[in-house]
C-alpha cells in the first residue's frame, strides 16, 4: 500500500475524523480573536467576515459528528 493510500485511509478512519474535529474546533480561538478585534475596531466587514467563518466552522464540526455518528453505528463491537 502506498503512502498516499494510507493517508487517504487515515482520514476516513476515527482518529483521522477525532484529528479533523480537533483541528477545526482549534479555528475557533482564530475566529473569536478575529470577532473580538473587529468589535474593538467596530468593523461590521470584518465582524461578518468572523460571523460568516464562525457558520462554516460550525458546518464543518457538524458533519465531522455526523460521520463520527456513522462510524459507531457501523461499529460491531461499540455497541
Amino acid at each position: 500500500m502506498s503512502k498516499f493510500a494510507k493517508a487517504k485511509d487515515f482520514k476516513k478512519s476515527k482518529a483521522g475524523l477525532y484529528m479533523s474535529l480537533a483541528s477545526t474546533l482549534f479555528g475557533a480561538v482564530g475566529i473569536a480573536k478575529q470577532m473580538k478585534q473587529a468589535r474593538f475596531d467596530e468593523d461590521r466587514l470584518r465582524q461578518l467576515d468572523a460571523a460568516v467563518s464562525a457558520a462554516a466552522m460550525a458546518t464543518g464540526v457538524a458533519l465531522l459528528l455526523r460521520e463520527l455518528r456513522r462510524k459507531n453505528d457501523d461499529d460491531i463491537l461499540a455497541g
